[in-house]
């Protein structure tokens, strides 16, 4: 015979009832079913509403009310689809426990409170109309079947309202109960009885642990819980995108998820099918065909290692400490045995090895109780300072890796460890049974969802999530939404979720917590936008929707935006820009950039500050980390000079040359920062500082095309107005060099210590006069590259090269980790 115990989710109303019944039916015909109901699906919490309204002294009769349309509803629905259906048997049933429960309700109003032996009573009342409703449906397709009322058949002992079952005891009474298929039998969960023959329940959610001694008291072939759910995920599907449906697990994995929060599975469950080992199927009633997942002696082919992550809230962790515990025999049994004697659970254990501390945590809503305990009996130790003040944290969970197998996998404990780095998690405690089948941490709860997340990401996923914050939609930023939305199946391809989560321009943030619809009219959406960009609410987004793997990317050339850059890797984003300001700020500044990004473990990346798409930093950093040291180096930093200086060979004037840059989007929205040479400066800045020069802004000696003082206050048209003025001059300068059988280019160099930006004539023997329409060109001389020097050439101007560059460093954002378990 199999017992099957289903949930008030697959009880939510009549069809969910008859989808029942099928199911139960067909095991019946080839097995035999014994089958444990919860009450329909609202029910009890409806009942624990009303016991709270009584004793509150508010008014019942609404919730009352409601509770009869519920409960009448789905006798009349039933009614209405099957002949025979008992209707005015269930209704009288019904009415009956309603009235009673009004007494009991008048009884708490009157006393403004409700005892737990009266509560006990109520709160199983949905239970027993559960299984009357079932019983009718069962006689009316002519099955014989029997009620079985647990309160004559198992014991229990504890609390009214969470009592814990004698399986062996429990056993002796079923010898009266048919276990060979010729009933159909039918139990309410969540109820026993005491010694006294008086009602308790077995805890909040307890039809499991009732469907696992039923199982246990008549040894049943097989118990199946069904649920609203495939099986047992490896993680909560509901906070972890992509969790896994596991195929087996042993009963001490079970176990250990159960304990430590996993939602499927009651942590009193496993206790009696493992003890009795009684396989354990979890199945789905809303899809009867998938396989479920099975609890057993087996264990996983598939999954041979980890097997899951679960996360326990609502605890607070007690600290004991103080020179009264170091060498003092019998300490520790005098906490525990305080908290054993007031029913209290302890959830996780550690201590100190100097023995100075002992630490523990409960759950939340015995906490209050737990420190009065605590204070009452040690009273003496604390008065006489041997003890210290107890020190009790709130608002914790407890994160547990759980698997059979991890014992013999080495190395699990330091990605588990390095995964919550990587999140960002600080450990306020941390425990691992003997049998290492667990590790445990335990952890704020506002961080919990985040660590957990992480933590299955690198267990058991190939997928990189890279969660992007754009700052500045202009011409690169516009392009960079362009590429990620064209790239989008190719990055999918390769397991990576990129997703844009945010964006903000000088005046106004979007943020959508699904992501940003790249392929509709984002422009609309971000000017409809209400708030305005700060760090602190893109921490705030972050910790609010758990993301992973924080991006900022700063597409502007603001400077206020580049100050805050630290802050930014403080709060745990990375940051990506093609933003020059920071790192051409001060000294100091620079160094603080270095420092803060290995402090916090994040990415600071800025390829495209010197050679837009080109791979200039990644070499640099390369070489100089690989012991090379710079001697020279010369070339043509900027791609918007360069197509400038191409065009003057070809004839065309200054002014003519420079409009048709800005129309190609080569220079930047202001063309007096690329012809004033401070854009090239930068550059050079940028480079000297990653070959270890501590120079400043100030220290490089620069040749602006522009004069000193021409047009510097008048808007971008004004200037582009005024720029004929210069035609003349710099066609002079173009035809001397031209006289020499040489042509103009913008040059940045960096020779003994110090840095230079000009305007030079170079003959055609120099490589450097062979590049223009927007290439850029560098000639590195170093130890390693001497003399033939290192050379790296190429499209260096344009938003799309730009884009293209800041793209590939978001992808270098991505963690490196090992296969999935």
């Amino acid at each position: 015979m199999k017992v099957l115990k289903f949930g008030g989710s697959s009880l939510a109303d009549a069809p969910r009832y008859l989808r029942v019944t099928e199911i139960s039916m067909d095991t019946h015909q080839t097995d035999g079913a014994a089958v444990v109901l919860s009450a329909p699906k609202g029910v009890t919490n409806a009942l624990s509403l009303l016991c709270e309204q009584a004793a509150g002294g508010e008014d019942f009769q609404p919730l009352l009310d409601k509770l009869n349309d519920t409960v009448s509803g789905i006798a009349n629905s039933l009614n209405d689809e099957l002949e025979g259906f008992e209707y005015n048997r269930v209704i009288a049933f019904i009415d009956s426990q309603l009235a009673v429960l009004k007494k009991h309700l008048q009884g708490i109003n009157l006393l403004s409170v409700a005892p737990d032996n009266v509560a006990a009573g109520i709160l199983s009342i949905g239970e027993y109309i559960s299984v009357t409703l079932f019983g009718a449906i069962l006689t009316a397709k002519g099955v014989t079947n029997r009620i079985i009322d647990p309160v004559k058949y198992i014991l229990a002992d504890g609390e009214y309202l969470d009592s814990i079952a004698d399986v062996s005891l429990s056993k002796a009474r079923f010898t009266d109960v048919p276990v060979d298929g010729s009933e159909f039998l039918i139990m309410p969960g969540f109820v026993a009885a005491n010694e006294e023959g008086q009602k308790v329940t077995l805890g909040r959610n307890g039809s499991d642990y009732s469907a696992a001694i039923l199982a246990a008291c008549i040894d049943a072939s097989c118990c199946e819980i069904w649920t609203d759910v495939d099986g047992v995920y490896n993680a909560d599907p509901n906070q972890v995108e992509g969790a896994v449906l596991l195929d087996k697990l042993t009963y001490q994995e079970a176990m250990e998820l159960s304990y430590f929060g996993a939602k499927v599975l009651h942590p009193k469950t496993i206790g009696p099918i493992a003890q009795h080992h009684i396989p354990c199927l979890i199945r789905n009633t809303l899809n009867p065909a998938a396989p479920g997942t099975l609890i057993s002696n087996e264990k996983s082919e598939k999954w041979t290692s980890v097997k899951g992550i679960s996360q326990l809230d609502n605890v607070t962790m007690f600290n004991v400490a103080g020179p009264g515990l170091k060498g003092m025999v019998g300490m520790a049994s005098r906490v525990f045995e305080v908290m054993s004697n007031a029913n209290i659970s302890i959830s996780l254990i550690t201590q100190s090895s100097s023995e100075y501390s002992i630490s523990f945590c409960i759950q939340s809503k015995d906490a209050n109780k737990a420190l009065n305990l605590l204070e009452d009996a040690f009273a003496l130790e604390l008065q006489n300072q041997l003890l210290d003040p107890i020190e009790v944290r709130n608002d914790l969970a407890i994160v547990t890796l759980v698997g059979d197998g991890m014992r013999q996998t080495k190395g699990l404990a330091a990605r588990f460890f390095n995964s919550l780095a990587q999140a960002r998690v600080n450990n306020v405690a941390i425990a691992q049974g003997s049998s290492e089948r667990s590790i445990s941490t335990v952890i704020e709860t506002k961080r919990a969802k985040k660590a957990v997340k992480v933590i299955h990401q690198n267990f058991f996923s190939d997928r990189h999530t890279i969660d992007v914050f754009l700052v500045g939609c202009g011409n690169v930023g516009s392009e960079l939404l362009a590429q990620i939305a064209k790239q989008q199946p190719a990055l999918l391809a390769r397991n990576i979720q990129l997703r844009v989560y945010g964006m903000a321009n000088s005046r106004k943030l979007l943020l959508n917590s699904q992501g940003i619809d790249l392929s509709g009219d984002w422009k609309a959406a971000l000017e409809s936008a209400r708030e305005g960009l700060s760090v602190e609410r893109l921490d705030q987004f972050v910790n609010d929707n758990s993301l992973v793997n924080p991006v900022i990317v700063d597409c502007t050339s603001h400077e206020a935006i580049a100050n805050q850059y630290v802050d930014m890797m403080e709060s745990g984003f990375h940051v990506v820009t093609p933003n020059k300001k920071a790192n051409t700020s001060a000294m100091e500044y620079y160094r603080k950039l270095r420092k803060t990004a290995q402090a916090t473990n994040r990415q600071y990346l800025y390829e495209t500050t010197v050679g837009a798409g080109l791979p200039v930093i990644d070499n640099l950093q390369k070489l100089f980390s690989a012991g090379d040291v710079l001697h020279r180096f010369e070339g043509i930093l900027s791609g918007s000079l360069s197509y400038v200086f191409g065009k003057l060979d070809e004839g065309m004037t200054l002014s003519q040359a420079t409009k048709t840059a800005k129309q190609n989007g080569f220079t930047e929205p202001d063309p007096r920062d690329d012809l004033s040479g401070m854009d090239v400066a930068r550059k050079l800045l940028i480079m000297a500082r990653e070959a270890d020069l501590a120079l400043e802004l100030s220290d490089i000696e620069i040749e602006s095309v522009l004069p000193p003082g021409f047009a510097e206050t008048c808007s971008v048209d004004e200037f582009m107005t005024q720029l004929p003025e210069l035609d003349e001059a710099f066609a002079a300068r173009v035809e001397d060099a031209k006289s020499e059988g040489k042509v103009l280019r913008y040059i940045g160099s960096i020779e003994d210590g110090k840095c230079k930006v000009s305007i030079q004539a170079v003959p055609p023997s120099n490589p450097l006069s062979q590049v223009k329409d927007g290439e850029n060109a560098l000639a590195i001389n170093s130890d390693y590259y001497n003399p033939i020097p290192y050379v790296i050439r190429g499209y260096g101007a344009g938003g799309t090269v730009t884009a293209a560059g800041v793209f590939a460093d978001i992808l270098r954002t991505m963690p490196w980790k090992q296969m999935a378990y």
